[in-house]
């Protein structure tokens, strides 16, 4: 019969040497008693790694430096993967072919900005979103600008807007954000697989 009344459960007895916990040093415990806690301790950090791309994010990171986009396709899907990997997400098999990919795309998902954070260049609010580039299968993130944030919608054609040729690196950030490239919306029930 157990005790619906207590809170506490019932004892269990462990084997020994099965399960133990190391004893509580409370030794210290009336030394520190009238010491104030710490709330918060605030400290400069800073993180440098080196990265090496490989293969295929070489590939892809050369082209960008040339104003193109390139993504690999799955030889057993057919899918593009924009940037690629050097192999498939879904199969697992290396992604060989080199697929040449469009500069404009399509906004699949969008979030409006209304946070101001610290490095955060971007006037409040903004729109981040998830644009299909055209010819890949795999949304990628980009800035949304030249359009009021209350216009932009799933589906919304967008051309990629480049930093100037002098200032071309090996990096993602040359596409300084995206815009609306005056073509007609595409119907969301095109877009439902990229989702």
């Amino acid at each position: 019969m157990t005790d619906t009344a207590s809170s506490e459960p019932a004892p269990i007895e462990i084997p020994e040497g099965v399960w133990s916990q190391p004893e509580v040093d409370m030794s210290a415990i009336e030394e520190i008693a009238s010491v104030e806690s710490v709330r918060s301790v605030r400290a400069f950090a800073s993180l440098t790694y080196d990265y090496t791309p490989g293969l295929a994010t070489t590939r892809f990171l050369r082209a960008i430096k040339e104003k193109r986009l390139v993504g690999e396709r799955c030889s057993e899907t057919g899918k593009v993967y924009v940037p690629p990997r050097g192999v498939s997400p879904v199969s697992g098999l290396p992604t060989t072919e080199q697929v040449e990919l469009g500069l404009d795309g399509t906004v699949v998902s969008f979030c409006v900005v209304n946070l101001d954070f610290t490095g955060n260049a971007q006037e409040i609010p903004y729109v981040s979103a998830l644009i299909l580039v055209d010819g890949s299968d795999i949304p990628i993130y980009g800035l949304v600008r030249e359009i009021p944030y209350n216009e932009v919608q799933p589906g919304l054609r967008l051309k990629s807007v480049w930093v100037e040729d002098s200032e071309m690196t090996t990096s993602f950030e040359n596409i300084k954000w995206w815009a609306p490239n005056g073509e007609p919306d595409v119907p969301a029930s095109e877009l439902a697989d990229y989702v």
